[in-house]
């Protein structure tokens, strides 16, 4: 009796061991780094994870690359957006089209992954298109494209005009 409690114990084992390895197979797996934001994506807002495989969303700069863009004094667009913003989301399918037709490289930041950059940049509003040059702000369109209401927002034209006054450093 005691050879098949021993042989039923080493099947339990056996069977504990299994179960272990599936669950850390299922763990590594919900940890799988995201290209885009260097992050598990079990790590990113819900709204973000929604945006991963959206054409409009795939020019992501991260942190370190946004701080040294400001450290090395260059001169560069950035569109900070919220993935949960429904502004952002009105705008930036109609923006992208015309970033691709005057050929601007434009890095998008998604604040709602990195918020401490809402205060480190003085964001109010998403979403916010902001020009650097030498590294330091110069000039800023905040908020979207106008929805409806007079008053509510900026138009193409005006995105088009902020590129040209500012694209002579930038343009591709």
């Amino acid at each position: 009796m005691k050879k098949k409690s021993k042989i039923k114990m080493i099947y339990v084992y056996i069977g504990i061991i299994i179960i272990l390895f599936g669950a850390i197979f299922v763990i590594n797996n919900n940890g799988k780094v995201n290209a885009l934001y260097d992050k598990p994506v079990s790590q990113l807002n819900p709204e973000t994870r929604k945006l991963l495989d959206n054409p409009n969303y795939q020019n992501i700069i991260l942190p370190a690359e946004l701080d040294k863009k400001v450290a090395d004094k260059e001169d560069f667009f950035v569109y900070m957006f919220a993935s949960d913003c429904s502004h952002c989301m009105h705008t930036t399918p109609q923006l992208m089209p015309l970033v691709k037709e005057l050929g601007i490289d434009l890095p998008q930041f998604n604040l709602r992954e990195f918020p401490s950059y809402f205060n480190k940049y003085n964001v109010e509003y998403t979403p916010t298109l902001a020009y650097f040059k030498d590294g330091v702000e110069v000039a800023r369109l905040e908020g979207g494209l106008a929805e409806g209401a007079p008053g509510s927002g900026y138009s193409l034209d005006d995105f088009r005009e902020f590129f040209n006054k500012y694209s002579g450093a930038v343009a591709n």
